[in-house]
């Protein structure tokens, strides 16, 4: 799997972020969706990952994500932020995965 951080993306992401240390990590959430293919997905920055998160090297900030949810995005993933929609995207080559996804960024960790 390949991710890959846009410069809008990066640009709206690096004002929010806190002091603190911590990491990106993708969940992919299916509470109150139906059934385990209708998840969302999610950018949340935690100050520590499960044993089940695994590491994903980007062109920016590492991203983690559950080992056993990778089955349900693209091998090739694009976290951009859209202007006119005012929210982040997570999208492939082929579509879009969360034309308005949450980047969950506390203020303090």
């Amino acid at each position: 799997m390949e991710i890959r951080w846009t410069d809008a993306a990066l640009e709206k992401v690096n004002g929010k972020l806190p002091n603190q240390e911590g990491v990106f990590c993708l969940k992919y959430e299916t509470e109150g969706c139906g059934c385990i293919v209708s998840g969302v997905t999610n950018l949340y920055f935690v100050k520590d990952t499960s044993p089940e998160e695994v590491k994903w090297e980007t062109n920016a900030y590492p991203v983690f994500l559950n080992k056993y949810h990778e089955i349900f995005l693209d091998d090739k993933l694009i976290i951009d932020y859209s202007s006119t929609t005012n929210s982040f995207q997570l999208k492939s080559p082929n579509q879009y995965l969360n034309p308005m996804m949450n980047v969950i960024i506390p203020k303090a960790l």
